[in-house]
């Protein structure tokens, strides 16, 4: 069975109809207790890890069931540079991208690898009289902190992260008894 394809963008539209839809599925299939929650924190870890690593989103999510498995699926297109590529890759299970599985897949992954831009942590372009004006020292962290690919790795039983060009694939799995 394959769920309904539901749209996602940055302003939080198509959040609450993901949940929905994962709900939908549950009772459909007949998942009760933990095993309810279990899927809804998969798929609020999965939208939360892809926003917090690519920064902005047009993605479709769905799921598809065969037996007692499901296999959440969610695709978005971002700007890919070499720190977005290497956090995405670091969540998956097997940390491989599996767009690279035969000999072109391979060849395609070590160019647009190759070629995938630096990240620059710079002043951002401030003029030197606001940057004078800051604090010399750090007062947040922005950094993730990698919460959702720890929780992800903890509850689903695989995390499968393809990256070809632009369009990053991701799909979790989880199993669960009859």
């Amino acid at each position: 069975m394959k769920s309904d394809v539901i749209m996602i963008d940055n302003c939080g539209n198509g959040f609450g109809n993901v949940v929905n839809e994962t709900r939908k599925v549950a009772a459909y299939q007949q998942l009760t207790g933990k095993d309810v929650l279990h899927l809804e924190l998969i798929t609020e870890e999965m939208l939360s890890l892809v926003r917090s690593i690519t920064g902005e989103m047009q993605a479709a999510f769905w799921i598809e069931t065969e037996d007692a498995r499901y296999d959440l699926h969610l695709t978005t297109k971002t700007v890919m540079d070499k720190e977005k590529r290497y956090l995405l890759i670091s969540s998956a299970s097997s940390r491989k991208n599996e767009a690279a599985k035969t000999f072109l897949g391979y060849l395609r992954n070590a160019f647009e690898e190759a070629m995938a831009a630096d990240v620059s942590h710079a002043d951002h372009g401030f003029p030197e009289d606001v940057l004078n004006d800051l604090p010399r020292y750090p007062v947040d962290d922005t950094e993730w902190d990698g919460y959702e690919r720890s929780v992800l790795r903890k509850v689903a039983d695989n995390v499968k992260i393809a990256i070809r060009g632009g369009v990053v694939d991701m799909t979790v799995s989880k199993r669960f008894a009859k």
